[in-house]
């Protein structure tokens, strides 16, 4: 595993050194955009629709859009000077019941792995919150974001759940269409309880399979053993466009335009 983030969980006076790594991976089938024509991979240019031309990336700034069209520009300067602090610990500052956090809150899933010298206070956090039935409500800076998080225990880990602020989750009342209080029959309502009562199990991961994912891998298969692979030619080099050449080539090409109108 890749460790995507190395520091301390912090809890009172105890800080347990310790790495993060990304615990889930989503297995989706991946498609490259190709050619008909000749099966070369489609390639994406930055271009400026006003200048007419391609732009380089020290030619981007960052822009928000208040309005249509108008937008405030911001530079790295004012990011920097409002960074988080480059603090290197899971600040724990609470302790509540899981069931109390709905899982639309919840994002991403981490393993929390102790450093060398964490093994002893990993392992006490890991059974002291076990035998309180308590998850960890955390802060910490990930990738410059100051991001909110649970630290629970998964089987013999401990993991870190990052979790949405509460205005980055829709507001169910915004939901256009949902049914009000309706009056339900009696009789409809013991035969859905019964149904739910009948299907009613324990929850088994490894009984669900993703159906359409092993189907189009095995299209995938089965063309590739068939040989209907397609090779996409050799691309010549582009030619490097002097930065000069391209302003005079625009501005003749909008003078051009200009005696056309």
């Amino acid at each position: 595993m890749h460790t995507v983030w190395k520091g301390a969980i912090s809890f009172g006076l105890v800080n347990i050194p310790v790495r993060l790594f990304t615990a889930t991976d989503e297995k989706t089938v991946r498609f490259r955009q190709l050619h008909d024509a000749c099966h070369t991979p489609i390639q994406y240019r930055r271009t400026c629709p006003h200048c007419e031309r391609e732009v380089s990336h020290d030619e981007i700034v960052k822009g928000y859009e208040i309005d249509d069209g108008r937008f405030v520009v911001v530079t790295e300067e004012d990011i920097a000077a409002i960074e988080p602090e480059k603090s290197r610990a899971i600040d724990i500052v609470d302790f509540v019941d899981l069931q109390d956090i709905d899982p639309v809150y919840f994002n991403k899933t981490y393993f929390l792995s102790p450093q060398e010298t964490g093994e002893r206070a990993y392992a006490l956090l890991r059974q002291a919150m076990f035998d309180t039935n308590k998850i960890g409500i955390a802060q910490f800076t990930l990738r410059t974001k100051q991001t909110l998080a649970a630290v629970r225990v998964y089987e013999n880990a401990l993991v870190l759940e990052t979790i949405f602020y509460p205005d980055e989750v829709r507001r169910a009342s915004d939901v256009p269409g949902l049914p009000e209080q309706l009056t339900l029959p009696a009789r409809e309502l013991t035969m859905a309880q019964q149904l739910i009562g009948q299907l009613a199990t324990t929850f088994n991961p490894e009984q669900y399979e993703d159906d359409y994912r092993k189907a189009v891998l095995e299209i995938i298969e089965k063309k590739a053993a068939g040989q209907e692979v397609r090779e996409a030619p050799a691309v010549k080099p582009h030619k490097v466009v002097d930065l000069m050449e391209a302003l005079k080539a625009s501005l003749d090409q909008t003078s051009e335009k200009r005696r056309r109108s």
